[in-house]
């Protein structure tokens, strides 16, 4: 036999010596408790929406102003980073073309000071050459002036000794020397050794 809920709580009341039907029942609250649970309840509300939803409403405010400045300073700081980066870039490039120009500028200014000291030393070459070539002549017309004195000299010493008497006379000896170096010099006089005329 199956009791039911319903039942049980009826027999349940009976044995309390109640009757069920004026019975409150145990579902529905009393009338001055749900009005004092409204107003606490209205009154939590009230303060609830006074003071704490302000607050929720500000700090959520904040919370997206401070993300949305936060994005908005993340945003402006890749585009300096981007700008600075364009502008390294451009200096970069702009230091590249300046020294591939200093570069080109110091290979002409190098060429050109390699064929300025070329230049400067085949003169002075020329110069020391033709310095030395005059000074060779020179050398070469000091000695032959030295030479004909010498041997003219000699041989009006020699001259005076064989033939017994002076020779020393500036200018006859002059004249005897030139003209037996011309003789000498235009082959005309031959010298012949006098061992070999003993012989003859």
């Amino acid at each position: 036999m199956i009791i039911s809920s319903g039942a049980v709580q009826a027999a349940v009341l009976l044995a309390e010596g109640t009757d069920p039907e004026h019975t409150q029942k145990p579902i529905l609250p009393h009338i001055p408790e749900l009005v004092f649970g409204i107003i606490v309840f209205g009154f939590f509300m009230f303060m609830v929406k006074k003071y704490v939803v302000p607050k929720l409403e500000q700090a959520h405010a904040e919370r997206t102003a401070a993300i949305e400045g936060g994005m908005e300073q993340a945003q402006e700081a890749q585009k300096q980073a981007e700008a600075a980066k364009a502008q390294y870039e451009a200096q970069l490039s702009s230091a590249r073309d300046e020294a591939a120009k200093i570069r080109e500028d110091a290979r002409s200014q190098g060429a050109q000071i390699v064929a300025d000291m070329r230049e400067q030393a085949n003169a002075e070459a020329t110069r020391i050459v033709d310095s030395a070539k005059k000074q060779t002549e020179a050398d070469r017309q000091a000695a032959a002036v030295s030479l004909r004195s010498d041997v003219g000299r000699l041989s009006t010493d020699l001259a005076s000794k064989i033939v017994g008497e002076s020779l020393h006379d500036e200018a006859r000896q002059k004249g005897i020397v030139d003209r037996f170096l011309a003789e000498l010099e235009s082959g005309a006089l031959k010298p012949t050794k006098i061992g070999t005329e003993a012989g003859n």
